[in-house]
């Protein structure tokens, strides 16, 4: 599995990697960033160890992790992922993103988003993507319905979190079939 540059004219993802995870160290110590995920990423040493789980997951052609570039304020932003890659079932989920609070409302998501969906149905070729977010986080679900999502059910009580709460994740799905409405509908513009 290689992994691709996914770039247009605002963003560009490269893989998250051991040499570059550290270009995200001050976004990822921001306040209440990763508030609705199990993941570790406010210190140093937390990111490291996120950035090492990403990078495992590559190794095992489970995951692509990316490193997130805006190029309208020539900075990086964050990270997100293709993760669960299931080949064989031409499903995969499109997650674990956390951008910059400054980032965030600046449509710079949707950019990611575009990429990834282009890539995963048009380049591999896939049947499905899918997305998940704790029921708690209005902003996450509202963004996965923009793009497209559809609300496939509730996964009751299903990940335990950092503080001892177990949430309840809501499921998304895009279907290939679905794509080329949702790419001229909600993507106008976006290549």
């Amino acid at each position: 599995m290689t992994s691709p540059i996914l770039e247009n004219n605002r963003v560009k993802l490269t893989l998250l990697d051991l040499n570059n995870y550290t270009e995200i160290a001050t976004i990822g110590q921001q306040d209440k960033l990763v508030l609705y995920s199990p993941s570790k990423i406010a210190t140093p040493e937390d990111l490291k160890t996120y950035a090492e789980t990403a990078v495992a997951g590559y190794q095992n052609k489970t995951v692509i992790p990316f490193l997130v570039f805006d190029k309208q304020t020539n900075t990086y932003a964050g990270t997100t992922r293709f993760a669960y890659i299931n080949k064989h079932d031409k499903v995969l989920h499109i997650g674990w993103t956390w951008i910059g609070h400054e980032f965030q409302g600046t449509g710079l998501n949707m950019h990611m988003k575009f990429l990834m969906l282009q890539y995963a149905f048009e380049t591999l070729k896939f049947d499905k993507v899918e997305f998940r977010a704790d029921e708690r986080n209005i902003a996450s679900r509202k963004a996965i319905e923009k793009i497209g999502g559809t609300l496939e059910g509730i996964l009751r009580k299903d990940m335990l979190m950092l503080d001892g709460f177990k949430r309840s994740s809501c499921c998304y799905g895009i279907l290939k079939e679905e794509w080329p409405n949702i790419k001229k509908t909600n993507f106008a513009g976006f290549e």
